[in-house]
């Protein structure tokens, strides 16, 4: 026989209740995805692509502020342009790993080159994970940021800012992702005294230490590259 349930007993069923609903709300519920990180929860987010947080999808426009040696500037991702490399920028970006790394390909009159991180370890991780491509939606005029790749199937971490208009690259499929709103004359000046060198292939340039050792390499052979002190959405 079942028993009826009590008056006094209701309140705390309704408590029981309220619990159980708030803990399966989903998960991007109960979290702001622009709350700052530990400098422990980055690292395990950037050794660890596999977590649930990489999988974000950003909002359809979203300013980042990159403070930099040379000064600030500011870029406005566009989603509609390229979503899979947005996504992925904006979920590097919140895990901090741009921070601390170099500008180390600074052509004159051409382009800006980032994304290689400050950690070795990291850049372990990430360089083979490759993004899907994204269709061409606009041009890579001047100030647009885009993926570096050789193929469109390519595209990991390393992005460049357009320092003039690029409209040759819209045919080799380079899909830009987003453009500097605030601050371009920053990017035209970021030192561009060694071109091609820091990236290039032997005997030119050291590839073995330029991916083993990171910043280490990049300081001692190349100590006036500009640098990235770090990527922050705004909010």
């Amino acid at each position: 026989m079942t028993m009826p349930t009590s008056h006094a007993a209701i309140p705390s069923l309704i408590a029981v209740v309220a619990a159980l609903a708030l803990c399966t709300q989903p998960a991007t519920a109960q979290t702001n995805p622009h709350a700052p990180l530990s400098p422990a929860q980055r690292r395990a987010l950037l050794l660890n692509p596999a977590r649930p947080f990489w999988k974000t999808q950003a909002p359809d426009t979203v300013a980042l502020d990159v403070e930099t040696s040379r000064g600030t500037f500011t870029i406005e991702l566009i989603r509609e342009w390229a979503p899979n490399g947005v996504d992925r920028f904006y979920n590097l970006a919140r895990a901090g790993f741009f921070d601390d790394s170099r500008f180390y390909r600074v052509v004159m009159f051409y382009i800006a080159q980032f994304g290689h991180p400050a950690s070795p370890a990291v850049g372990a991780v990430w360089r083979d994970r490759k993004l899907r491509p994204d269709s061409v939606r606009t041009s890579n005029v001047r100030g647009t940021v885009t993926y570096a790749q050789f193929t469109p199937n390519d595209r990991a971490t390393t992005l460049f800012i357009n320092l003039r208009d690029n409209l040759n690259l819209d045919s080799l499929r380079f899909a830009p992702i987003g453009r500097v709103t605030e601050g371009m004359d920053v990017v035209d000046g970021l030192y561009s005294g060694y071109g091609e060198l820091p990236s290039s292939p032997a005997p030119l340039g050291n590839p073995r230490r330029f991916y083993g050792e990171s910043n280490r390499f990049l300081d001692k052979e190349y100590p006036k590259l500009d640098r990235i002190v770090s990527i922050r959405v705004r909010q």
